[in-house]
């Protein structure tokens, strides 16, 4: 069967010949329909994050999956279904944190992320998982399903900062995103009903395909070169709650500046090293006298992955055209991997789904 991998000391991914996996007991066979691209595959490309499976000179990419069930093999699903895969898999045998049914609070070490870390992707024909990391989709969503761990992502992060409020009555009415990637511009349509003032920061000028998608969701636009986050309070208002996608490690800091008293921040970016100088005895004031929080996230277990579906579900099909730029099939999956002003969200799709 075909897959997209990358080979190691190879900076670019290429289309490679892999056996088709055989379902072991517990296992299903899912034909594959689209997976999607995003910032952690081009990191993984880069070699700047991720590793290979043990012993193999090459790792199959793709996390954001969706597929059909071709083979159930004993699970409790069936043939024709529309499943997502989950990305996390216990490394050596289970452990406590896949016992409870928490992956995605694993600390490295205790997990592979397929696609990722130590566990080959999903951009094949076809790929078997254990039934218990397979979560149903609806099969009105066939065709959007490669976006539910994305939105899964942001529906973990959302969580842990109500979690973070849960001691007091908080009742949150503003929300600034920042990053207006992909998974800002997710965050900020999953964000929609719960909030009623949202914002959305980035660095890019008009005209934009992004700046449309965020104002066609009603958001507000902040452009970070005429307004830094730190001015955010003054010039919009205090923010009950930021959400963080960018991997600039000094936001992690201005967040605290932009939030209102009670208000948490939830940071997901996932910054190189970077050395800089903050006050550090300001924002730990900050922290003490105005209940502020900080939380990170990274990853969502399958209960994340049941309210992403959820949330896919509300969302019009007209965002989720602006949305998605480009679906490639393997003809021309390197334009899947482009990467400029035109680009926001793209996909592989490797099957056209048909319902059965």
């Amino acid at each position: 069967m075909n897959a997209i991998a990358v080979y190691d000391g190879v900076d670019e991914p290429v289309v490679t010949e892999q056996p088709r996996p055989e379902p072991t007991p517990g296992e299903a066979l899912v034909r594959t329909l689209r997976v999607g691209v995003d910032g952690t595959d081009h990191e993984v490309i880069a070699s700047e994050h991720g590793d290979t499976p043990a012993g193999e000179d090459h790792l199959v990419l793709g996390h954001e999956a969706v597929g059909v069930i071709e083979d159930p093999n004993d699970t409790p699903f069936e043939v024709g279904d529309v499943v997502v895969p989950t990305v996390r898999r216990p490394p050596n045998g289970a452990n406590g944190y896949f016992a409870r049914g928490e992956p995605d609070m694993a600390p490295g070490g205790e997990y592979h992320e397929r696609g990722i870390v130590g566990a080959h992707g999903f951009m094949s024909e076809y790929f078997t998982s254990p039934a218990e990391f397979l979560v149903e989709v609806p099969p009105e969503l066939a065709e959007w399903g490669f976006l539910v761990e994305p939105v899964s992502i942001a529906e973990k992060a959302i969580e842990h900062a109500y979690a973070s409020r849960s001691a007091f009555h908080w009742d949150p009415e503003s929300a600034l995103v920042l990053g207006n990637g992909s998974l800002g511009l997710l965050t900020v349509a999953t964000l929609d009903e719960a909030f009623d003032r949202i914002y959305c920061l980035g660095r890019r000028e008009r005209p934009d395909p992004t700046i449309d998608v965020i104002e066609s969701l009603g958001a507000t636009y902040v452009n970070s070169n005429e307004t830094p986050i730190p001015d955010v309070p003054e010039a919009y208002e205090p923010m009950d709650l930021v959400f963080e996608a960018t991997g600039h490690a000094p936001h992690a800091f201005e967040t605290i500046e932009a939030l209102a008293p009670n208000g948490v921040g939830a940071l997901l970016g996932v910054p190189g090293d970077w050395e800089f100088k903050i006050d550090g005895g300001r924002l730990h004031r900050e922290f003490v006298l105005h209940n502020k929080a900080l939380v990170g996230s990274v990853n969502s277990g399958h209960g994340h992955f049941e309210s992403a579906i959820e949330s896919l579900s509300e969302f019009s099909e007209a965002f989720l055209d602006d949305l998605v730029t480009g679906v490639h099939g393997l003809d021309d999956f390197e334009a899947a991997f482009a990467d400029d002003d035109t680009t926001i969200k793209t996909a592989v799709e490797f099957a056209a789904y048909e319902e059965r």
